[in-house]
Protein backbone atom coordinates (compact mmCIF):
# COMPACT_ATOMS: atom_id res chain seq x y z
CA UNK A 1 0.00 0.00 0.00
CA UNK A 2 1.18 3.51 -0.82
CA UNK A 3 2.62 5.57 2.02
CA UNK A 4 0.73 8.86 2.15
CA UNK A 5 2.18 12.03 3.65
CA UNK A 6 -1.07 13.96 3.11
CA UNK A 7 -4.47 12.39 3.81
CA UNK A 8 -7.60 13.92 2.29
CA UNK A 9 -10.81 13.34 4.22
CA UNK A 10 -13.96 13.10 2.10
CA UNK A 11 -17.27 12.87 3.94
CA UNK A 12 -19.79 14.30 1.48
CA UNK A 13 -20.74 13.58 -2.12
CA UNK A 14 -19.92 17.09 -3.37
CA UNK A 15 -16.34 16.80 -2.17
CA UNK A 16 -16.11 13.35 -3.73
CA UNK A 17 -17.30 14.63 -7.11
CA UNK A 18 -14.57 17.29 -7.08
CA UNK A 19 -11.87 14.62 -6.94
CA UNK A 20 -12.54 13.69 -10.59
CA UNK A 21 -11.55 10.08 -10.19
CA UNK A 22 -8.36 10.81 -8.20
CA UNK A 23 -8.74 9.15 -4.78
CA UNK A 24 -5.12 8.28 -4.06
CA UNK A 25 -4.46 8.76 -0.33
CA UNK A 26 -8.05 9.78 0.37
CA UNK A 27 -10.26 8.59 3.22
CA UNK A 28 -13.87 8.27 2.07
CA UNK A 29 -16.15 8.09 5.10
CA UNK A 30 -19.66 6.62 5.27
CA UNK A 31 -20.88 7.62 1.79
CA UNK A 32 -23.54 6.05 -0.42
CA UNK A 33 -21.46 5.61 -3.57
CA UNK A 34 -24.46 4.48 -5.59
CA UNK A 35 -25.40 8.16 -5.86
CA UNK A 36 -22.30 9.33 -7.72
CA UNK A 37 -21.11 8.79 -11.28
CA UNK A 38 -17.65 7.25 -11.04
CA UNK A 39 -15.71 5.22 -13.59
CA UNK A 40 -14.69 2.50 -11.17
CA UNK A 41 -12.50 0.76 -13.75
CA UNK A 42 -10.15 3.74 -14.12
CA UNK A 43 -10.44 5.15 -10.59
CA UNK A 44 -7.05 5.91 -9.06
CA UNK A 45 -7.25 4.65 -5.49
CA UNK A 46 -3.80 3.65 -4.29
CA UNK A 47 -3.67 4.39 -0.57
CA UNK A 48 -7.40 5.17 -0.46
CA UNK A 49 -9.48 3.99 2.50
CA UNK A 50 -13.23 3.46 2.14
CA UNK A 51 -14.87 3.46 5.58
CA UNK A 52 -18.36 1.98 5.74
CA UNK A 53 -19.28 3.04 2.21
CA UNK A 54 -22.13 1.55 0.17
CA UNK A 55 -20.80 0.48 -3.24
CA UNK A 56 -22.89 -0.05 -6.37
CA UNK A 57 -23.53 -3.72 -7.17
CA UNK A 58 -21.44 -3.46 -10.33
CA UNK A 59 -18.27 -2.50 -8.45
CA UNK A 60 -15.61 -5.18 -8.15
CA UNK A 61 -14.27 -4.50 -4.68
CA UNK A 62 -11.45 -7.00 -5.21
CA UNK A 63 -10.24 -4.86 -8.09
CA UNK A 64 -10.09 -1.84 -5.80
CA UNK A 65 -8.12 -3.83 -3.25
CA UNK A 66 -5.63 -4.92 -5.90
CA UNK A 67 -5.13 -1.28 -6.88
CA UNK A 68 -4.11 -0.38 -3.34
CA UNK A 69 -7.36 0.55 -1.62
CA UNK A 70 -8.50 -0.53 1.85
CA UNK A 71 -12.19 -1.20 2.45
CA UNK A 72 -13.59 -1.15 5.98
CA UNK A 73 -17.00 -2.82 5.85
CA UNK A 74 -20.28 -1.54 7.23
CA UNK A 75 -21.46 -2.99 10.53
CA UNK A 76 -24.87 -4.63 10.58
CA UNK A 77 -27.74 -4.40 13.07
CA UNK A 78 -26.56 -1.29 14.89
CA UNK A 79 -28.87 1.57 15.99
CA UNK A 80 -26.02 4.03 15.28
CA UNK A 81 -23.71 4.76 12.35
CA UNK A 82 -20.05 4.24 13.34
CA UNK A 83 -18.91 6.16 10.26
CA UNK A 84 -21.08 9.26 10.70
CA UNK A 85 -19.57 12.48 9.38
CA UNK A 86 -21.51 15.01 11.48
CA UNK A 87 -22.33 15.63 15.11
CA UNK A 88 -25.76 14.74 16.42
CA UNK A 89 -28.59 17.20 16.74
CA UNK A 90 -31.33 17.39 19.33
CA UNK A 91 -33.88 16.52 16.66
CA UNK A 92 -32.00 13.40 15.56
CA UNK A 93 -31.52 12.01 19.05
CA UNK A 94 -35.09 12.79 20.14
CA UNK A 95 -36.71 11.30 17.04
CA UNK A 96 -39.32 8.80 18.25
CA UNK A 97 -39.78 10.31 21.71
CA UNK A 98 -43.27 11.02 23.03
CA UNK A 99 -44.44 11.99 26.53
CA UNK A 100 -46.02 8.55 26.93
CA UNK A 101 -43.15 6.40 25.62
CA UNK A 102 -39.47 6.93 24.92
CA UNK A 103 -38.75 5.27 21.58
CA UNK A 104 -36.12 7.85 20.70
CA UNK A 105 -32.92 7.17 18.78
CA UNK A 106 -31.05 8.23 21.92
CA UNK A 107 -32.84 5.60 24.03
CA UNK A 108 -32.37 2.90 21.39
CA UNK A 109 -28.61 3.47 21.35
CA UNK A 110 -28.49 3.55 25.15
CA UNK A 111 -30.39 0.24 25.40
CA UNK A 112 -28.12 -1.31 22.76
CA UNK A 113 -25.00 -0.09 24.58
CA UNK A 114 -26.01 -1.75 27.83
CA UNK A 115 -27.37 -4.89 26.15
CA UNK A 116 -23.91 -5.29 24.59
CA UNK A 117 -22.19 -5.16 27.96
CA UNK A 118 -21.75 -1.44 28.56
CA UNK A 119 -18.04 -0.94 29.18
CA UNK A 120 -17.25 -4.59 28.38
CA UNK A 121 -18.61 -5.17 24.84
CA UNK A 122 -17.53 -7.96 22.54
CA UNK A 123 -14.74 -7.32 20.04
CA UNK A 124 -16.90 -6.24 17.10
CA UNK A 125 -19.10 -3.97 19.20
CA UNK A 126 -16.02 -2.42 20.82
CA UNK A 127 -14.52 -1.77 17.39
CA UNK A 128 -17.74 -0.17 16.15
CA UNK A 129 -17.92 2.05 19.24
CA UNK A 130 -14.28 3.16 18.89
CA UNK A 131 -14.79 4.02 15.23
CA UNK A 132 -17.95 5.92 16.16
CA UNK A 133 -16.19 7.95 18.85
CA UNK A 134 -13.33 8.75 16.47
CA UNK A 135 -15.91 9.94 13.91
CA UNK A 136 -17.45 12.19 16.59
CA UNK A 137 -13.96 13.52 17.38
CA UNK A 138 -13.48 14.34 13.72
CA UNK A 139 -16.87 16.04 13.39
CA UNK A 140 -16.25 18.00 16.59
CA UNK A 141 -12.97 19.28 15.16
CA UNK A 142 -14.81 20.48 12.06
CA UNK A 143 -17.22 22.44 14.27
CA UNK A 144 -14.60 24.00 16.54
CA UNK A 145 -12.34 25.00 13.67
CA UNK A 146 -15.19 26.87 12.00
CA UNK A 147 -15.96 24.60 9.05
CA UNK A 148 -19.56 23.92 10.08
CA UNK A 149 -20.98 27.32 11.01
CA UNK A 150 -18.39 29.19 8.88
CA UNK A 151 -17.67 31.60 11.74
CA UNK A 152 -13.99 31.05 12.40
CA UNK A 153 -12.31 29.11 15.16
CA UNK A 154 -14.48 28.80 18.28
CA UNK A 155 -13.49 30.45 21.54
CA UNK A 156 -14.65 27.63 23.79
CA UNK A 157 -15.62 28.05 27.43
CA UNK A 158 -16.75 24.91 29.27
CA UNK A 159 -19.21 24.81 32.17
CA UNK A 160 -19.03 22.06 34.80
CA UNK A 161 -21.31 21.40 37.76
CA UNK A 162 -23.78 19.07 39.39
CA UNK A 163 -26.10 16.97 37.22
CA UNK A 164 -28.68 16.83 40.01
CA UNK A 165 -28.98 20.59 40.54
CA UNK A 166 -32.66 21.52 40.23
CA UNK A 167 -33.82 24.16 37.80
CA UNK A 168 -35.02 26.22 40.77
CA UNK A 169 -31.55 26.48 42.32
CA UNK A 170 -30.12 30.04 42.35
CA UNK A 171 -26.89 28.78 40.79
CA UNK A 172 -28.83 27.32 37.87
CA UNK A 173 -29.94 30.87 37.12
CA UNK A 174 -26.44 32.26 37.66
CA UNK A 175 -24.96 29.81 35.15
CA UNK A 176 -27.62 30.67 32.56
CA UNK A 177 -26.90 34.39 32.98
CA UNK A 178 -23.14 33.81 32.62
CA UNK A 179 -23.42 31.70 29.48
CA UNK A 180 -25.91 34.10 27.92
CA UNK A 181 -23.45 36.95 28.40
CA UNK A 182 -20.43 34.96 27.21
CA UNK A 183 -22.27 33.83 24.08
CA UNK A 184 -23.23 37.42 23.34
CA UNK A 185 -19.55 38.34 23.76
CA UNK A 186 -18.52 35.83 21.09
CA UNK A 187 -17.60 32.79 23.16
CA UNK A 188 -18.82 29.28 22.44
CA UNK A 189 -20.31 27.39 25.38
CA UNK A 190 -19.67 23.69 25.88
CA UNK A 191 -21.21 21.50 28.57
CA UNK A 192 -21.40 17.84 29.48
CA UNK A 193 -24.80 17.78 27.82
CA UNK A 194 -26.87 16.41 30.66
CA UNK A 195 -29.30 17.94 33.20
CA UNK A 196 -28.58 20.27 36.10
CA UNK A 197 -25.80 22.81 35.62
CA UNK A 198 -25.11 21.39 32.16
CA UNK A 199 -28.62 22.25 31.04
CA UNK A 200 -28.30 25.72 32.56
CA UNK A 201 -25.15 26.30 30.51
CA UNK A 202 -26.76 25.41 27.19
CA UNK A 203 -29.98 27.23 28.16
CA UNK A 204 -28.11 30.52 28.64
CA UNK A 205 -26.41 30.17 25.25
CA UNK A 206 -29.78 29.37 23.65
CA UNK A 207 -31.22 32.59 25.10
CA UNK A 208 -28.34 34.79 23.94
CA UNK A 209 -30.32 36.13 20.97
CA UNK A 210 -33.57 36.59 22.92
CA UNK A 211 -34.97 39.65 24.64
CA UNK A 212 -33.81 40.20 28.22
CA UNK A 213 -37.00 39.00 29.92
CA UNK A 214 -37.29 35.76 27.93
CA UNK A 215 -34.75 33.99 30.14
CA UNK A 216 -36.83 34.81 33.23
CA UNK A 217 -39.92 33.42 31.52
CA UNK A 218 -38.03 30.29 30.51
CA UNK A 219 -36.79 29.69 34.07
CA UNK A 220 -40.34 30.02 35.37
CA UNK A 221 -41.53 27.45 32.84
CA UNK A 222 -38.72 25.02 33.67
CA UNK A 223 -39.38 25.37 37.41
CA UNK A 224 -42.60 23.38 37.01
CA UNK A 225 -40.45 20.22 36.68
CA UNK A 226 -37.23 21.02 38.55
CA UNK A 227 -35.33 17.69 38.42
CA UNK A 228 -34.77 15.33 35.47
CA UNK A 229 -36.66 12.53 37.21
CA UNK A 230 -39.80 14.70 37.55
CA UNK A 231 -42.85 14.17 35.37
CA UNK A 232 -42.92 16.64 32.51
CA UNK A 233 -39.19 17.40 32.64
CA UNK A 234 -38.63 17.07 28.88
CA UNK A 235 -41.97 18.70 28.04
CA UNK A 236 -41.00 21.84 29.98
CA UNK A 237 -37.77 22.08 27.98
CA UNK A 238 -39.74 21.73 24.76
CA UNK A 239 -42.09 24.49 25.98
CA UNK A 240 -39.08 26.79 26.27
CA UNK A 241 -37.92 25.88 22.77
CA UNK A 242 -41.42 26.62 21.47
CA UNK A 243 -41.23 29.98 23.26
CA UNK A 244 -37.90 30.80 21.58
CA UNK A 245 -37.33 28.36 18.70
CA UNK A 246 -34.26 29.95 17.09
CA UNK A 247 -31.78 29.99 19.92
CA UNK A 248 -28.05 30.61 19.97
CA UNK A 249 -25.49 27.94 19.18
CA UNK A 250 -23.67 25.86 21.79
CA UNK A 251 -22.26 22.38 22.28
CA UNK A 252 -23.25 19.42 24.45
CA UNK A 253 -20.85 16.51 25.04
CA UNK A 254 -22.80 13.73 26.80
CA UNK A 255 -22.19 9.99 26.97
CA UNK A 256 -24.30 6.84 26.77
CA UNK A 257 -22.40 5.64 29.86
CA UNK A 258 -24.72 8.01 31.75
CA UNK A 259 -27.57 7.48 29.32
CA UNK A 260 -30.18 7.29 32.07
CA UNK A 261 -29.74 11.07 32.31
CA UNK A 262 -31.50 12.86 29.44
CA UNK A 263 -29.43 14.83 26.96
CA UNK A 264 -30.57 18.42 27.46
CA UNK A 265 -32.43 20.05 24.57
CA UNK A 266 -30.76 23.47 24.45
CA UNK A 267 -27.61 22.74 22.42
CA UNK A 268 -27.46 22.98 18.63
CA UNK A 269 -24.61 20.47 18.41
CA UNK A 270 -24.32 17.20 20.34
CA UNK A 271 -21.05 15.25 20.43
CA UNK A 272 -22.27 12.09 22.14
CA UNK A 273 -19.71 9.41 22.97
CA UNK A 274 -19.71 5.83 24.17
CA UNK A 275 -16.43 6.32 26.07
CA UNK A 276 -16.91 8.53 29.12
CA UNK A 277 -13.16 8.93 29.69
CA UNK A 278 -12.60 10.30 26.16
CA UNK A 279 -15.60 12.58 26.59
CA UNK A 280 -14.48 14.03 29.95
CA UNK A 281 -10.86 14.62 29.03
CA UNK A 282 -11.84 15.95 25.61
CA UNK A 283 -14.34 18.44 27.02
CA UNK A 284 -11.67 19.97 29.23
CA UNK A 285 -9.12 19.92 26.42
CA UNK A 286 -11.24 21.97 24.01
CA UNK A 287 -12.00 24.66 26.63
CA UNK A 288 -9.19 26.92 25.46
CA UNK A 289 -10.77 30.03 27.00
CA UNK A 290 -11.46 28.59 30.42
CA UNK A 291 -13.70 26.41 32.55
CA UNK A 292 -16.35 27.63 34.97
CA UNK A 293 -17.06 25.29 37.89
CA UNK A 294 -20.53 25.68 39.35
CA UNK A 295 -21.31 23.76 42.55
CA UNK A 296 -21.13 20.02 42.01
CA UNK A 297 -20.17 16.80 43.73
CA UNK A 298 -17.63 14.03 43.06
CA UNK A 299 -17.78 14.23 39.27
CA UNK A 300 -17.12 17.97 39.29
CA UNK A 301 -14.27 17.49 41.77
CA UNK A 302 -12.68 14.94 39.45
CA UNK A 303 -12.97 17.37 36.54
CA UNK A 304 -11.34 20.15 38.58
CA UNK A 305 -8.22 18.09 39.14
CA UNK A 306 -8.17 16.80 35.57
CA UNK A 307 -8.23 20.40 34.38
CA UNK A 308 -5.59 21.39 36.93
CA UNK A 309 -3.33 18.61 35.63
CA UNK A 310 -3.71 19.86 32.05
CA UNK A 311 -2.86 23.39 33.19
CA UNK A 312 -0.08 22.36 35.58
CA UNK A 313 1.87 20.56 32.85
CA UNK A 314 0.60 22.65 29.91
CA UNK A 315 -0.49 19.37 28.35
CA UNK A 316 -1.97 21.05 25.27
CA UNK A 317 0.65 23.85 25.04
CA UNK A 318 -1.63 26.42 26.64
CA UNK A 319 -3.20 27.14 30.00
CA UNK A 320 -6.58 28.74 30.61
CA UNK A 321 -8.66 30.19 33.46
CA UNK A 322 -10.31 28.08 36.13
CA UNK A 323 -13.28 29.97 37.57
CA UNK A 324 -15.08 28.68 40.67
CA UNK A 325 -18.67 29.86 40.98
CA UNK A 326 -19.70 29.40 44.62
CA UNK A 327 -17.62 30.73 47.50
CA UNK A 328 -19.32 28.64 50.14
CA UNK A 329 -18.97 25.44 48.14
CA UNK A 330 -15.36 25.88 47.10
CA UNK A 331 -13.83 27.91 49.95
CA UNK A 332 -15.69 26.56 52.97
CA UNK A 333 -17.51 23.27 52.36
CA UNK A 334 -14.85 21.51 50.28
CA UNK A 335 -11.77 23.76 50.55
CA UNK A 336 -11.06 22.91 46.93
CA UNK A 337 -10.15 26.46 45.95
CA UNK A 338 -7.50 26.93 48.69
CA UNK A 339 -6.16 23.45 47.89
CA UNK A 340 -5.84 24.21 44.20
CA UNK A 341 -4.37 27.65 44.89
CA UNK A 342 -1.64 26.03 46.95
CA UNK A 343 -0.99 23.45 44.21
CA UNK A 344 -0.73 26.22 41.60
CA UNK A 345 1.63 28.43 43.62
CA UNK A 346 4.45 29.57 41.38
CA UNK A 347 2.74 28.30 38.24
CA UNK A 348 1.27 30.50 35.53
CA UNK A 349 -2.22 29.09 35.97
CA UNK A 350 -2.14 30.19 39.60
CA UNK A 351 -2.74 33.69 38.26
CA UNK A 352 -5.84 32.46 36.43
CA UNK A 353 -7.80 31.13 39.41
CA UNK A 354 -10.88 32.94 40.70
CA UNK A 355 -13.58 32.07 43.20
CA UNK A 356 -16.68 34.28 43.21
CA UNK A 357 -20.45 34.37 43.38
CA UNK A 358 -20.74 37.29 41.00
CA UNK A 359 -21.82 36.55 37.43
CA UNK A 360 -20.27 39.74 36.04
CA UNK A 361 -16.95 38.93 37.68
CA UNK A 362 -16.92 35.49 36.03
CA UNK A 363 -17.55 37.00 32.60
CA UNK A 364 -14.95 39.73 33.12
CA UNK A 365 -12.30 37.14 34.05
CA UNK A 366 -13.00 35.12 30.90
CA UNK A 367 -13.13 38.19 28.66
CA UNK A 368 -9.82 39.54 29.99
CA UNK A 369 -7.97 36.33 29.12
CA UNK A 370 -5.77 36.28 26.02
CA UNK A 371 -4.98 32.85 24.59
CA UNK A 372 -1.28 32.33 23.97
CA UNK A 373 0.33 29.17 22.60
Amino acid sequence: MKTCSIIREIDNLSALARQQGQLNCAVVQGLDLTRVDIDWNTLECEGAVFMGCHFPDRVDEQSLLKRGAVILPRFKNLPYDPYRSQLYTREELMNGWTPSADQSVDKQIYDHFHAKGGNTPDVLEALAQRIHDHAVDDALRDLLEGRVERDGKKKVVAIMGGHGTPRTDPYFRKVAIITRQLTRAGYFIASGGGPGMMEAANLGAWMANAEEDVLDTALQMLARSPVYSDDGYMERAQDVIDLHPSGGSSLAIPTWFYGHEPTNLFSRHVAKYFSNSIREDGLLAIATYGVVYAPGSAGTTQEIFMDATQNHYATFDWISPMIFLGKKRYMEDTMLFPCLSQLAEGKKYGEMLLCTDDEAEVCAAIESYQLTI
